[in-house]
């Protein structure tokens, strides 16, 4: 059951999170990166990468632009590929 918090359904628990971890991962496999050299491209650890890979873990803003630059991604492409595919 999705955690709740004043009605609202928290962001790591909605469909649209998943899916942004799923476009970041094909993302990096795309590229041939594996989970340690993203993680250490981040100068972070690779659970850290594992965890939002798995969603586990939410990104902020600030993250998910990082992790686009470390991968040679483009954030507005990833972010209209999440909208096409979640019919946001």
């Amino acid at each position: 059951m999705a955690t709740r918090t004043r009605g609202l359904v928290k962001s790591l628990h909605q469909p649209e999170n998943r899916l942004l971890c799923e476009l970041l991962a094909e993302a990096r496999e795309k590229v041939g990166l594996s989970q340690e050299k993203l993680a250490k491209r981040l100068k972070r650890t690779q659970s850290f990468v594992a965890k939002y890979e798995g969603g586990e873990r939410r990104l902020d803003v600030v993250e998910f632009l990082a992790i686009s630059r470390a991968l040679g991604a483009d954030p507005i492409r990833i972010m209209r590929q999440l909208m096409r595919r979640a019919a946001i």
